[in-house]
């Protein structure tokens, strides 16, 4: 029920004009974001890199309503990987299709796409497009497969959600063409006739895709923060002789720190997908929602801050 209230309340900007005006929201949400600003963003990814922690940069925001607004996505995209290039950041761009144009029409997306990817060419950046709601999947990969992969090949990659019923057959076509898939469990509410409900049957799903990825995919992003996971795509690469170059793991801004630098300690590659922008609010609220505990861990330590500099 929580998970669903905090789903629902990231579908309503009413709520979120409220919120962004509240400064524990806002302190809340600097946990997950990385500012409002590209030059923000830009300075996360190299605390990162000092790491040694790749990163991908995400322009928050989707499910755009005007052509215009498509464009101005468009164009602060364009400025990521311009900035990218410029600051020598080791890291790539995330996309979200719907903020492209997905949702208003299938070929100003890709005209939009085209755009992003006739850049990234130029400055040598890849282009990961993210997976959205269902009611996208078949867009999405349509747009990869017959125009994007076969124009830019492996300068642009997709994301695969493993509690999609779909995914097995989408997971050994992108193996076919040695396309870069991300693997997650997906964080958008959806029915059961579309995907797994179980946590046991989207973890098994979820291995089972690691597991051909790890073995048949080029370059696989593994993103998740269950360590149980995790410790299974160790056991795997450990066991087939899978050397970490082949593969990432790759994990969300602000969530399992530990996790982050631990397996980067290890020896194994570890990206960092990095928010910023100001439609902060419904991607703080789905990942309130993926794990709504992430709420009171959250206040308590914005609360313990607080009461430290008092």
């Amino acid at each position: 029920m929580l998970r669903r209230t905090f789903l629902w309340l990231s579908e309503h900007s009413g709520v979120f004009n409220f919120v962004k005006r509240n400064r524990l929201a806002r302190r809340i949400a600097s946990r997950f974001v990385a500012g409002e600003t590209l030059d923000s963003a830009i300075a996360a990814a190299h605390a990162m890199n000092a790491k040694g922690i790749a990163v991908s940069l995400d322009l928050l925001g989707e499910s755009v309503s005007s052509a215009v607004e498509t464009k101005a996505a468009r164009d602060q995209v364009v400025r990521t990987i311009d900035a990218i290039a410029a600051e020598s950041v080791n890291g790539n761009v995330s996309v979200k299709l719907t903020q492209l144009g997905l949702a208003i029409g299938y070929d100003l997306c890709a005209e939009n796409m085209r755009a992003v990817l006739t850049c990234a060419k130029e400055r040598n950046v890849f282009v990961r497009m993210d997976m959205e709601g269902s009611a996208y999947t078949e867009r999405t990969l349509k747009l990869f497969h017959e125009e994007l992969h076969p124009t830019f090949g492996d300068l642009t990659g997709v994301v695969i959600q493993s509690y999609l019923r779909r995914s097995d057959r989408d997971i050994e076509d992108l193996i076919v063409k040695r396309a870069r898939v991300r693997l997650c469990k997906g964080a958008y509410a959806e029915p059961a006739s579309v995907a797994l409900q179980d946590k046991r049957e989207v973890d098994a799903s979820f291995v089972r895709l690691m597991q051909k990825l790890l073995e048949h995919g080029a370059y696989p992003g593994i993103a998740t923060h269950d360590e149980a996971l995790i410790d299974q795509a160790v056991a795997f690469v450990k066991e087939r002789g899978i050397p970490p170059e082949r593969f990432e793991f790759q994990m969300l801004y602000g969530v399992r720190r530990d996790l982050q630098r631990g397996l980067r300690a290890r020896g194994y590659n570890m990206r960092v997908y990095i928010p910023f922008g100001t439609a902060w609010y419904p991607y703080l609220m789905r990942r309130l929602a993926e794990r709504p505990a992430n709420l009171a861990f959250m206040v308590g330590s914005v609360l313990k801050e607080t009461v430290r500099r008092r």
